[in-house]
């Protein structure tokens, strides 16, 4: 066997959100989060977007996070798959309301501190390393309601609370956290990011900006606070990566590409580096954009930069100065033009396993700091057949060949580039509802769950051919990749 350039004690593993597999969203004294209330069908990107409101479960849409691939009751077989696999750590995400079901009570609910302590002690009687994201997009509907989501400041004291909680409940359980999941989709999808709700003639620019501040002096708040409680904890940032390339030598095009990619590191820039970067600092004066600053802010954030920048990897993006205003292709969210070099998913994502190089190593010059590739993966349409066996499975070997070739890219980054990088987790292990879409139909799982777009299934879990490969990937520690 080869030898690896994957480093001893690399965490290979997988990621899911609570929102996006967990379910059981009314048990044991949870409450109703932002997340919940984003349905399937043609209204979805409109509620992601805060322009139309949906505050309750009403009987005219489909939830899909409701039920999700019910982790919630399937956690010890979900967990089961994960350690046959051989994974070294698991990306999990609390669910707020849960611990919190409003989001400002006095006292959190056990129910939900003693589920996640259950997973969290199994993960670890497999030798599975949890890493935890403590905000996944979710945000109680009640904080939202009453208080405007992250727009006030007031949740800074609610996610302190939490956070706090969490950090004192679980020492010695989770070593790994990460404060905010793609925090720049606050920018992208503002209602899923950060329970923005905007009304007619609202600046929705100056609101995100706001909540962004707010989200940043939580996240140097709880790394203050984590590093207090357990000076072991190892606290990271988390954002939806990706460079943008220019689209043509034209240095307008450059620079449209470079502001792209400002857009989206400012938000790491502050967390990892302590301040905002001078090109935002910019920006806000002429947009007439009035950051909340109060007393302590500045010295918070100088204080509690992260100790690693996490970020989640699908494709690489492209810009023009001509397209910069009008472009309406999205991947992961955020706006692109198509890339003609480049081949493209089901979903019209551009497929780049040396994108995933690139993004590593500017990530890592800007930061000097350990990265963690925590979100990479090929949404696709999986067809379940026979194993064979008596058992069912897919033949997936369109993802294998996806992950190979972003698997040989992190080796290359850390062999010929000297990028430090901690571990890699693959969205997701297990199918899952899409974040974006809604759809179940969009499978990323070594594990097949039988669910439909519709929400109907039997929730069934297979086997796919990508596990058997995952496995001796993590097996030979990334250098059996055939």
């Amino acid at each position: 066997m080869a030898s690896s350039a994957f480093p001893e004690g690399f965490l290979w593993g997988g990621a899911t959100a609570a929102n996006q597999c967990e379910g059981g969203y009314d048990a044991d004294g949870r409450g109703l989060a932002n997340v919940d209330v984003i349905p399937h069908g043609p209204d979805r990107i409109s509620v992601l977007l805060g322009d139309t409101h949906i505050t309750h479960i009403d009987s005219t849409h489909n939830f899909p996070a409701l039920e999700s691939v019910d982790f919630y009751h399937r956690w010890k077989e979900d967990i089961g798959y994960y350690a046959e696999m051989g994974f070294k750590t698991y990306r999990m995400s609390i669910a707020w309301t849960r611990i919190f079901p409003n989001g400002d009570e006095d006292e959190p609910n056990e129910a939900g501190l003693r589920f996640y302590e259950d997973v969290f002690r199994e993960c670890q009687s497999h030798g599975i390393e949890p890493l935890v994201t403590i905000t996944h997009f979710d945000c109680p509907m009640h904080l939202i309601t009453e208080y405007g989501g992250w727009k006030n400041r007031r949740l800074i004291d609610f996610y302190e609370k939490l956070v706090t909680v969490l950090f004192k409940r679980y020492k010695g359980l989770v070593h790994y956290w990460l404060t905010f999941n793609e925090i720049n989709m606050i920018l992208a999808l503002p209602f899923m990011g950060a329970g923005l709700m905007f009304e007619p003639g609202e600046d929705k620019r100056a609101s995100e900006f706001r909540a962004a501040h707010h989200e940043l002096v939580a996240s140097a708040l709880a790394t203050k606070i984590g590093h207090e409680i357990d000076p072991d904890n190892k606290i990271g940032c988390m954002l939806a990566g990706g460079r943008y390339y220019p689209a043509t030598s034209d240095p307008a095009d450059v620079l449209a590409a470079m502001e792209m990619d400002d857009d989206n590191y400012y938000l790491i820039d502050v967390q990892a580096r302590g301040y905002y970067p001078a090109f935002a600092v910019k920006r806000f004066e002429r947009e007439g954009v009035e950051i909340p600053w109060k007393e302590g802010d500045r010295e918070l954030l100088a204080e509690n930069t992260v100790d690693f920048v996490s970020f989640s990897y699908y494709s690489s993006r492209m810009m023009s100065a001509e397209a910069m205003e009008s472009t309406n292709s999205t991947s992961n969210a955020f706006p692109t033009l198509r890339n003609p070099h480049l081949k493209q998913s089901e979903w019209g994502w551009a497929i780049d396993p040396l994108g995933l190089r690139i993004t590593l190593r500017s990530l890592h010059e800007r930061y000097q700091k350990p990265l963690f590739v925590v979100e990479n993966g090929l949404g696709a349409k999986d067809e379940l057949v026979d194993d064979g066996k008596g058992s069912k499975t897919v033949e997936d070997d369109y993802r294998i060949d996806y992950l190979r070739q972003h698997i040989q890219a992190m080796r290359d980054a850390i062999e010929l580039d000297g990028v430090e990088l901690l571990g890699y987790t693959t969205w997701g292990p297990i199918d899952l509802v899409s974040a974006g879409t809604g759809e179940m139909s969009k499978r990323y799982g070594f594990v097949y769950v039988d669910k439909d777009d519709a929400g109907e299934g039997t929730l069934d879990r297979y086997r796919k051919k990508s596990f058997w490969w995952y496995k001796k990937v993590i097996e030979s520690n990334g250098s059996d990749l055939a």
